[in-house]
C-alpha cells in the first residue's frame, strides 16, 4: 500500500524525503504556489512557508512523490499546518512520458487557521527559500528557479536572513556556485530582508 503526493517546495528537494521515496517531475495544472501558510516554529520563530491555490489557466513545476502508507502519519506531522485536497491525479503530467497522474494523487493545501500571509513577525525563512530553489535547480536548473519566482504570488512578505543560523529544520549546504544563482536570481525580484535575531546554536 502506497500514498502518491504531488510536491512543490520543500518537498521538491529530495534531501528532505527518504531515499527511498520515487520521485517523478512534472507539472500540476490550475495552481499557482503562494506564501500563505503562516506558524510558530518550536525555536518560538514565526515563520511562512508556501500553499497553493487553484487558478485556472496556470501550472506549477513539482514533483509526485510515492512513499509507503506507513509514512503517511510522518508526512502528516511535517505538514501539520495543511490538509489534503484529493484527487488531482488528472492535472499532473509527468515530465519524462506525458502522462497523468494516478487517481489517488493529492496536494497539501494550508489549512484555513494558518492560511494568511507571511509578515515581519512570520517572515519567509532564507534557509527554507535556499532549500525550496536547490530543489528546483537539481531537477531543471536554472530555469527552475526562474520557474519557481515566476509561478509563486506574495513577494512582498519579507525574508528573514537566517542562511548562516538556519531556523529552517531541513536547512541544506548550498555549494558556492549555486548561492551564486539563486542570489542572482533573487537580486531581480526587489525583496524585502530583516535581519534574524542572535540564537545560539
Amino acid at each position: 500500500m502506497t500514498i502518491t503526493y504531488f510536491g512543490y517546495g520543500s518537498l521538491v528537494n529530495a534531501d528532505t524525503i527518504p531515499a527511498s521515496a520515487t520521485v517523478t517531475p512534472g507539472r500540476l495544472r490550475g495552481w499557482v504556489r503562494e506564501w500563505r501558510v503562516c506558524g510558530m516554529g518550536e525555536d518560538g520563530q514565526g515563520r511562512c512557508a508556501l500553499s497553493v491555490r487553484e487558478a485556472p489557466g496556470s501550472e506549477i513545476r513539482g514533483v509526485m512523490v510515492r512513499e509507503p502508507r506507513s509514512r503517511l502519519k510522518d508526512l502528516e506531522k511535517r505538514e501539520k499546518r495543511y490538509r489534503k485536497v484529493e484527487a488531482v491525479g488528472g492535472a499532473f503530467r509527468c515530465d519524462a512520458e506525458q502522462a497523468n497522474g494516478p487517481g489517488d494523487l493529492f496536494v497539501f493545501v494550508g489549512a484555513a487557521e494558518h492560511n494568511r500571509w507571511g509578515t515581519e513577525t512570520h517572515p519567509i525563512l532564507q534557509s527554507y527559500l535556499d532549500c525550496v530553489l536547490a530543489g528546483f535547480f537539481s531537477l531543471w536548473g536554472e530555469e527552475g528557479i526562474e520557474h519557481f519566482l515566476d509561478t509563486t504570488d506574495g513577494w512582498h512578505v519579507p525574508v528573514l536572513r537566517d542562511r548562516h543560523n538556519p531556523a529552517y529544520p531541513r536547512a541544506v549546504v548550498l555549494p558556492d556556485r549555486l548561492r551564486e544563482v539563486i542570489d542572482a536570481a533573487i537580486a531581480s525580484r526587489n525583496l524585502t530582508y530583516i535581519d534574524a535575531p542572535l540564537r545560539s546554536r
